[in-house]
């Protein structure tokens, strides 16, 4: 049983939750349990026999562990209450609220519903990260149908909905919002699918919304006036609009109505069709904003350049609880010190979409000495990056986005910035940082500075690069990195690496979860020193790498434990491939063809495994073989 349950997780850890098929066969068992009573005498008759029953000790265990179930919120302490005994599986499962499904094809929602009955809030996600870069077909699947379909009879007293990377369709949403009377919750990130139509049901009749954000998604426009479509008498519920990734034009005049009539409304996340002018007049009406998307931050109509910005200044000045700004993907150089009143209690602060100079950046950052949480394009150079290291002490999490991904130019940011972070950033728990050339000195220089990191992702745009300076490997960099950091649970390395690197990781990366590796390696064994060495790997994302068919099957031992594994442009074969669903039966193994790169007959282009209760799936497009 125990190995069963091990087939698949809701959570990044390795613990995994109980196998969804053992919830029959407990109860089936303790039917035959004797709960007789024990208040009666040997011999006795009458009423008095009965006078006195004792409950049941397990129902007396169940009725306490219900109780104390209630307050564990963490999914892997739930997931390793379950493991303990067939009692515990059972009551865990009545108490569960939050369904967490890491990968839609793992486990199938009957099955999931059967188990878990009294969830209010579900979150899934669809395809492998992989495919935000354009490394799997569109039409993959992923889809949320069957999901809401199972959903509307299982959960009516749903609430939330958290969907990544999956295919959704109007009629999906229109099931959602019909089947919910308490519907409140709908986050919506790298989806597909979904027209403006879904929405406009979405805001018509899910009348206790309180979320609405749709993050980094494709949303077709067909015309209609979703925005127009909220309820229009009486106060809303709404707490959070996002829809920065809508690129069609919206009802101005009824967003406005609807902000105005929106006194919960904290997290407001604008497009770029809405102007400077536009975001004063939405600012006004919601002073108590705590997160604010600019959407353009432009504004064509100005006739003076800036004419807007001492209007936006004091719209700005009056959101006093202001924590979070994002958007300026247009921005107006002349309209940015209107932020400078906000800066002082910002925490969190992104410029990734903003193409502004150094100098630009360098005059906002000294302004926000509480900034914890800190995206930009690496156009704020290595002197950018010095501010912050000299403004920012309280920073814990940085990224780094290329302005210019091609790797034949000279890059803006370098090992000069980085050691200048983990200089002046000693709190720092997160980074990714993008550059076209690195040294194992500033690396190195990071997993001393900042010992407490738990996400380190390098990611050097110039294929097999070394270190610039020695010209060496970037070994001793990446092996400081797992060495030093005793916390690190994610790491994504490139460069030029050997083997060595990979030694490394294998020997002191126990806590890693997820690795991700581009472009590096020597031969087959670098990967079987991560795949013998991390117990706790859940997801291992491989691109354009020189591993073969004895780095896949060094790690039999563990893919049943892991949620998936990707690898694409490698050097496995067909035969390789078939080896592994021989070996083991129950882990799906895709095999996905290229429609634009040619692949040698004798090879695999991109190889996806994943485990899964319910076996190879049923909607699998023509580009993917599924291996039996």
């Amino acid at each position: 049983m125990r190995k069963e349950r091990t087939e698949i997780s809701q959570d990044d850890d390795r613990s995994p939750p109980a196998d969804l098929r053992g919830t029959d066969s407990a109860e089936s068992s303790n039917k035959t349990r004797n709960c007789s009573g024990v208040g009666s005498v040997s011999g006795s008759t009458g009423p008095s026999s009965m006078e006195f029953q004792a409950p049941c000790p397990d129902q007396v265990l169940e009725n306490v562990l219900e109780n104390v179930l209630q307050f564990l919120s963490s999914r892997r302490d739930r997931n390793a209450a379950s493991l303990v005994c067939k009692s515990w599986l059972r009551v865990e499962a009545l108490t569960r609220s939050d369904l967490y499904i890491g990968n839609c094809y793992s486990v199938s929602p009957r099955r999931a519903m059967n188990r878990f009955s009294g969830v209010r809030s579900v979150s899934i996600k669809g395809r492998p990260r992989f495919a935000d870069f354009n490394l799997m077909p569109i039409d993959w699947g992923a889809h949320f149908a069957p999901w809401v379909t199972a959903m509307a009879s299982a959960y009516p007293w749903l609430e939330k909905v958290y969907l990544k990377r999956m295919s959704i369709t109007d009629d999906d949403l229109a099931l959602l919002a019909e089947s919910f009377p308490s519907f409140k919750e709908l986050v919506i990130v790298c989806c597909d699918g979904f027209s403006t139509s879904g929405l406009a049901l979405i805001a018509s009749d899910c009348r206790q919304l309180k979320v609405l954000d749709l993050i980094e998604s494709e949303v077709t426009d067909d015309d209609v006036d979703w925005i127009a479509c909220f309820p229009e008498s009486g106060a809303t519920c709404l707490e959070s609009l996002i829809f920065d990734c809508v690129e069609c034009p919206i009802n101005f005049d009824a967003l406005e109505s609807l902000v105005a009539r929106s006194p919960s409304l904290k997290k407001l996340r604008l497009n770029c069709y809405v102007s400077i002018g536009q975001l004063c007049r939405l600012i006004v009406r919601a002073p108590q904003l705590t997160h604010l998307g600019t959407g353009s931050y432009s504004s064509p109509d100005d006739i003076v350049p800036g004419e807007h910005a001492s209007d936006l200044q004091s719209a700005l000045a009056s959101c006093k609880s202001l924590v979070c700004l994002s958007g300026f993907k247009e921005m107006l150089p002349d309209y940015l010190p209107a932020i400078y009143p906000v800066c002082a209690n910002l925490t969190s602060l992104n410029f990734s979409y903003a193409n502004i100079h150094a100098d630009q950046i360098i005059s906002v950052i000294f302004h926000c000495h509480k900034l914890q949480v800190f995206w930009v394009l690496d156009s704020i150079r290595d002197e950018g990056l010095q501010a912050v290291a000299s403004t920012c002490k309280d920073l814990r999490e940085l990224r780094v986005f290329p302005l210019d991904a091609r790797g034949d130019t000279e890059g803006p940011v370098s090992d000069v910035g980085l050691q200048a972070i983990s200089e002046g950033c000693r709190k720092l728990r997160s980074i990714l940082y993008f550059c076209q050339h690195m040294t194992n000195e500033a690396v190195i220089a990071m997993s001393t500075n900042c010992p407490d990191l738990e996400v380190f992702r390098l990611c050097i745009i110039t294929l097999h690069s070394p270190d610039h300076v020695t010209g060496k490997p970037m070994d001793e960099g990446f092996g400081a990195i797992v060495m030093n950091c005793k916390k690190l649970t994610r790491l994504a390395v490139s460069g030029l690496l050997t083997d060595r690197a990979f030694g490394y990781i294998g020997k002191y990366g126990k806590l890693l979860r997820t690795l991700s590796v581009a472009f590096a390696g020597d031969s087959d064994m670098g990967l079987k020193y991560v795949l013998e060495g991390c117990p706790r790997l859940q997801k291992l994302e491989i691109r354009d790498s020189p591993f073969g068919d004895a780095a896949l099957h060094s790690g039999l031992h563990h893919y049943y434990n892991m949620r998936f594994l990707w690898m694409s442009s490698c050097r496995l074969s067909p035969k390789g491939c078939q080896e592994i669903v021989r070996a083991l039966p129950r882990l799906v193994v895709e095999v996905i063809k290229d429609e634009v790169a040619e692949c040698p007959d004798n090879t695999v282009n991109i190889l996806y495994m994943y485990r899964s209760l319910e076996g190879p799936r049923n909607d699998a497009p023509k580009i993917v073989t599924i291996l039996q």
